[in-house]
């Protein structure tokens, strides 16, 4: 049994999970929209993503449609965080084609306005977008959002040895 998770351009590893539109699709939910934020207060003190609920009709979020195991559901719960800081919800989502479709997506709970990604999370996102070829106005406003670098040069390094 498979159970549907909707990223906001991140991108899925680790995970054995099938992506079902080659595409990307509009994350829409009514009558309320929803715009890209790196407001989600991180352990680490940087700022992660989140789909900001602004109700602004002129807000859009791109992202992927995943597939995954149910049995994997848990640890990709514990990967992201659930419930410390993040909480899911079901949303309806719509294809370039305009299909339809109910899926789980991760939400912030604890979000300070005031802080900024670390620059290798926003090249997760960067990477990400580019692998769902999100359109090039909603991927350079991803990549002119101000990010700090992380004084932890260690994890830094890690994360940015994903792409070798």
């Amino acid at each position: 049994e498979a159970c549907f998770i909707v990223f906001n351009c991140m991108i899925i590893r680790g995970f054995t999970a099938i992506i079902l539109f080659t595409r990307y699709f509009f994350l829409q939910l009514q009558p309320a929209l929803y715009e890209l934020r790196f407001h989600k207060s991180s352990k680490d003190g940087s700022g992660k993503c989140d789909a900001y609920q602004t109700q602004k009709p002129s807000d859009l979020v791109i992202g992927a449609l995943f597939e995954i195991n149910k049995d994997e559901k848990s640890a990709l719960d514990r990967a992201e965080g659930l419930g410390y800081g993040y909480e899911e919800k079901t949303v309806k989502v719509k294809n370039d084609s305009g299909d339809l479709f109910e899926a789980v997506t991760y939400y912030a709970t604890k979000i300070d306005p005031l802080l900024k990604p670390y620059s290798w999370y926003l090249n997760h996102v960067v990477v990400g977008a580019k692998e769902i070829n999100v359109p090039d106005q909603y991927l350079n406003a991803i990549k002119s959002t101000e990010s700090i670098e992380d004084m932890d040069t260690s994890r830094d390094a890690k994360q940015r040895a994903i792409y070798r």
